[in-house]
Formats: structure tokens, sequence, C-alpha cells
């Protein structure tokens, strides 16, 4: 049986807005793992040297957790002291890096890694373990089979695409299958406890689906692509931040050219550091989700920011028969997901 996905697919919790009409009417995804490809870029070179190692591995339709759990193993380390900078998709071909500690007793053994659908590239000391966030981008390569699309009508949208990004949306992934992460924040919510690993996951569910929803509330009110007096504008390509007060010509040009975003909240204690009437959006769209709002603030979590848009950088197309072939790179955090929906 095809595992191929049908587009279009279901929308993130808090998505209920699109920004234009569809021009990729259907499609078929992931038809096989090498339809979805994706290659981590860190964006820092390794020591050479020090306390752990750093293995560059390719992942065919498998999870990053079970792949760090694989290498844990022959490695004869706990899986705790695998370190790796971000969970990757399971029905693709990846690449990502991954630390084990230098003093490892195990070897690689790399026909068994094989049979389970791993293969270690690269090898080289470093001297400190990866950690979630820490890689700079991903690169995609997507194959879309049996694409549906009128010619012109695509290629107009991959234009505005490629100049003006998509909304940053959480995507399906970060809610766990069919839900899970985001049901395990709601028992959280509830008061049950939950083991670190689940909590961490419904905790970043919960933030989540709050940003979307405000999201989908800026697409609503036509600003999620446009800096409004008030909010937080984020730089490019970095955590930096800055208040806008007004929005001037200088900083319309600085967001046309994508150098800066207006952000949106990672919810947590005390209030966003937007102001005016960006502020009571935000409170008001955290209210209506009042049991996972208060559930974030009770647990500890401090208030951060996210990019409302997504820059979208070395957009290329192409058509080969049926299919529609898509190469881009987006910066950590974003979602492919999300490139395909704005199509």
């Amino acid at each position: 049986m095809s595992m191929a996905e049908q587009l279009p697919q279901p929308q993130p919790p808090g998505c209920d807005q699109r920004v234009g009409e569809p021009v990729l009417r259907s499609g078929l995804l992931r038809s096989v793992p090498e339809d979805f490809r994706v290659v981590e870029r860190l964006g820092f070179e390794p020591n050479g040297e020090g306390a752990h190692r750093l293995l560059r591995v390719r992942k065919v339709d498998c999870n990053t957790n079970w792949a760090a759990s694989r290498l844990a193993r022959m490695l004869e380390v706990s899986a705790r002291d695998v370190g790796y900078s971000g969970l990757k998709d399971r029905r693709a071909v990846t690449e990502q890096w991954f630390s084990v500690p230098a003093h490892a007793t195990g070897t690689i053994d790399d026909d068994a890694l094989a049979q389970d659908g791993l293969t270690v590239l690269e090898m080289s000391g470093h001297n400190r373990k990866l950690r979630r966030g820490t890689h700079r981008a991903n690169g995609f390569r997507i194959v879309i089979r049996a694409a549906d699309a009128d010619p012109a009508a695509l290629d107009e949208r991959l234009d505005a695409i490629s100049r003006g990004g998509v909304p940053n949306y959480f995507g399906l992934q970060r809610f766990g299958r069919g839900g899970n992460n985001l049901r395990m924040a709601e028992s959280l919510a509830s008061g049950r406890r939950l083991r670190r690993r689940d909590r961490g996951f419904a905790l970043s569910a919960a933030r989540a689906l709050i940003f979307n929803a405000i999201l989908s509330r800026r697409i609503a009110e036509g600003s999620w692509n446009r800096l409004l007096p008030g909010d937080v504008a984020g730089l490019a390509g970095s955590r930096s931040h800055f208040q806008v007060e007004t929005v001037d010509a200088e900083l319309e040009d600085r967001l046309e050219r994508q150098d800066v975003h207006p952000t949106g909240p990672l919810w947590g204690r005390g209030s966003p550091d937007t102001a005016a009437e960006v502020r009571m959006m935000e409170a008001d769209v955290a209210a209506e989700h009042l049991a996972l709002s208060g559930m974030l603030e009770v647990e500890g979590l401090e208030q951060a920011r996210r990019p409302l848009r997504l820059g979208v950088e070395g957009l290329e197309w192409s058509r080969e028969g049926d299919a529609l072939i898509l190469s881009f790179e987006l910066e950590a955090g974003g979602f492919a997901t999300s490139v395909l929906a704005a199509l």
C-alpha cells in the first residue's frame, strides 16, 4: 500500500485562515521517503576535538528519537547522553547531526546501522553536546507527484512566496501523532503529572497552539506580514527583538527586504512584550485557551517571541512530467508544511 499523503493536508491546531486561494489543487506527498529530503545545516564547524563526537547521520524512514536510541545502544551509552539539534521527519530521507560522549565504549557497526536505515556520513570531535535549536537552518527538496496546478498561477504564487515569505505556523508534527502531544498538554493542565520527556512535548504543543491561533488572527486582520505600532519586531536570522513605536519608511523598507519580521508570543509568565492594541489582541487569544495559557504560566515558562512570517530562502522549482519539485531553505524552527500550505 502506498504511504503517500494526499494534498491538501489537515491544518495544524489553531490554523483557520488561508492566505490566497489554492493554486496547487491536489498532489501526492511522500510517495517514497526519497520524495522528501532534509539536510540540517549546523552553521558552525565541529572543533575536531573535545569531550563529544559529532556524527552526521543519514536517516531513511525513521524518526530522530528512534535513531538516537539506536546510536545509544550501539555505543553503550545512555540515551540521555545522545544530543541532537532538532527533530526531523520520519517519512523522509534526512541528514542531521548527533552528539555522543567521546568516552563511549561501543563502536559503530556500519552494516548493522544500514539495516535500520542509518548511515554515518561524517564524524568529528567537538567540545559541546548538541542542544535543541542549535542548528542554523534546514535545506529541503520535496517532490509532489500527480501535481494538479495551473503553471502560470503556480509560478506567480511561488515567486510571491520567494519575495514575501509564508505564515510561520507550527506544523502538525509539533502536536504529535494524532494530536497526542496536545492531549498530553490538556492532561497536564488538568493536574496530571507527566514524565519529563512527555512534559516537554506537552508544553511545546500548548505554546504552538496559542501561537498558531494568534497568527490566524493576524492573517484574518491582514497584518501577519506587516508591522503595527506596539509590535515586537524580530531581526531575521537572530533572536534579537525590538519594540515598534511607529512604523516609518525605513522600517517598511526593512520589512520588505525581510530584514525584520513581526513576531507573536510563545506564551509564558508575565505579559507579552507588545503594547497597545497588539498586546490586547494577544491577551484575548490566550484567554480563549485559558487552561493551556494558565498552565504554561504555572509551569514557569517565560514569555518568548517567534516570527509570524517565515522567509523561504533559495526557492527553486521545476516540473518533471506530472511531478512538481521544490527546493528551498528555512531557518531553524520553520516547517516545510507551511510552504506547502501557502500553495
